[in-house]
């Protein structure tokens, strides 16, 4: 077990991989992604998009780290629909993924990640095992007697974070529209709610995905088990097979190759989907870390930044990457795909 959480980290593969890797008992291999973006100050633009965004921390919400555009007022009457992301180990820490959030961002969309502004280094590899257990929202839970709190050495690992924080970055961004004077009043768009996260993250948004007001789901790297209890231990989230059941909004589920260790579960996760429209893409040559560290997010970004624009604004033009025979990632040579109730 030690030289697969040594392999998991040289990796850069996320710890909820270890729980998977407990019932295989073999470690995945490793692709290198094609190339790392270059460290930029928070305030410099990024993104391929009409609105180049920026990473910002705000005192209303200092427990998540913003992205948005630049330059708010260049939007006109064009309003933001909101993404809250939660972040792979459930990590404590808003900067994780900084250039794939930045890329979504740019197209108009106001993302909301979990946790602050961490280490630039946490915007390349995984550093630690999240953020220290004592000083994590989940933790508070624990102490609270609200969640089980993991015995180090033993057992899964600790959630660092809680489902409950995407609900809360969605209470935050709705209130910010409606107050005189702040930057996003009257600027945001809160019929229009995406959910997304990657890894344990996954598992985060999968509870979420059943707050009424949420319009869409990804879930990255990411399917629930057959352990009902395992989610809640990890993530500190509800997200069981048996919630699968009631899903009703569009859902995407992507993954890397059969090498990602998440891959049986977004597998089984699409088996037991019935009532949703259901997306389901994986990439080969791509493992669990998949492209979120190269610029622009790499080709995960690009098939993010599609489904929402599609899900979150209505364009036909970003539909095509989904719908037909003859959609664009299926015409795609590395990439695989499966859908219900899409076309």
């Amino acid at each position: 077990m030690k030289k697969h959480r040594y392999l998991l980290l040289r990796d850069r593969v996320f710890p909820v991989a270890l729980f998977i890797l407990m019932a295989t008992g073999t470690a995945a291999p490793s692709f290198a992604q094609t190339a790392m973006s270059p460290y930029v100050s928070p305030g410099t633009p990024q993104g391929t998009g009409p609105h180049p965004a920026i990473m910002e921390a705000d005192p209303g919400l200092a427990t998540h780290t913003i992205y948005r555009p630049k330059n708010m007022a260049a939007l006109g009457n064009q309003k933001l629909p909101i993404l809250v992301f939660a972040n792979g180990a459930c990590a404590n820490r808003g900067n994780s993924f900084r250039y794939f959030l930045s890329e979504i961002a740019s197209h108009g969309v106001l993302a909301i990640a979990i946790g602050p502004i961490g280490p630039k280094e946490g915007e390349y590899e995984h550093i630690g095992n999240g953020e220290p257990a004592s000083g994590s929202p989940a933790a508070a839970l624990a102490a609270a007697g609200k969640l089980a709190a993991a015995t180090p050495g033993s057992g899964p690992t600790p959630a660092y974070t809680t489902a409950s924080q995407l609900s809360e970055a969605i209470d935050w961004a709705q209130a910010e529209n409606l107050r005189h004077g702040r930057p996003y009043y009257g600027k945001l768009d809160p019929a229009r709610i995406a959910v997304m996260g990657m890894s344990c993250g996954g598992l985060q948004a999968l509870d979420t995905a059943h707050d009424p007001r949420v319009t869409t789901l990804g879930v990255w790297n990411s399917g629930t088990y057959n352990d009902d209890k395992r989610a809640m231990e990890i993530a500190a989230a509800k997200a069981t097979k048996a919630g699968l059941k009631t899903l009703r909004i569009p859902t995407i589920y992507v993954t890397g190759d059969p090498s990602d260790v998440a891959f049986a579960n977004t597998e089984d996760d699409f088996a037991r989907i019935d009532g949703a429209p259901l997306f389901r893409a994986w990439r080969e040559m791509t493992g669990h870390g998949g492209t979120y560290r190269e610029p622009n997010g790499g080709e995960f970004g690009r098939v993010a930044v599609a489904w929402l624009l599609w899900q979150l604004k209505g364009d036909k033009e970003a539909a095509k990457m989904f719908i037909g025979a003859d959609c664009g990632i299926c015409k795609l040579p590395n990439w695989h795909v499966k859908k219900k109730n899409i076309d």
